[in-house]
């Protein structure tokens, strides 16, 4: 599943939340805004309701201070952002992308051994690493 691309701000919030697991509005604040004022508050608020909108943020209301965590992983935003990428430039293929990081030697020799592998299991070929 596609989810739609997140801005700047909501990114920011999304990585807290990635990073730590659960955090209240308020611990999100002070560390996006350090010595922040009531509206940057405000915009904390508004962000996390956006994003828990569209999908991204759960917010666990049992407690007096709600606790906010994601509700999809760094991996699958990653993933579908990357699949929306291939279809816009490549018409879904991401062999091409795929292939330019190799080329341009941004695939460390580490990620080449987990891709290889990756591959071997979809394929049944396994051993191979």
């Amino acid at each position: 599943m596609q989810h739609p691309l997140l801005a700047n701000a909501e990114f920011a919030v999304m990585e807290r939340l990635w990073e730590q697991d659960r955090l209240t509005a308020r611990a999100l604040r002070e560390q996006l805004y350090p010595g922040a004022t009531k509206a940057q508050h405000g915009t904390v608020q508004r962000l996390l309701q956006r994003l828990e909108d569209k999908g991204f943020v759960a917010r666990d209301r049992d407690q007096p201070v709600h606790l906010f965590s994601t509700s999809i992983s760094r991996q699958a935003y990653a993933g579908g952002q990357l699949e929306s990428l291939a279809d816009k430039l490549t018409g879904g293929s991401l062999a091409p992308l795929i292939a330019h990081l190799l080329e341009e030697k941004r695939i460390s020799r580490a990620e080449i051994r987990k891709l290889r592998k990756i591959l071997d299991d979809k394929t049944g070929k396994g051993g191979r690493a």
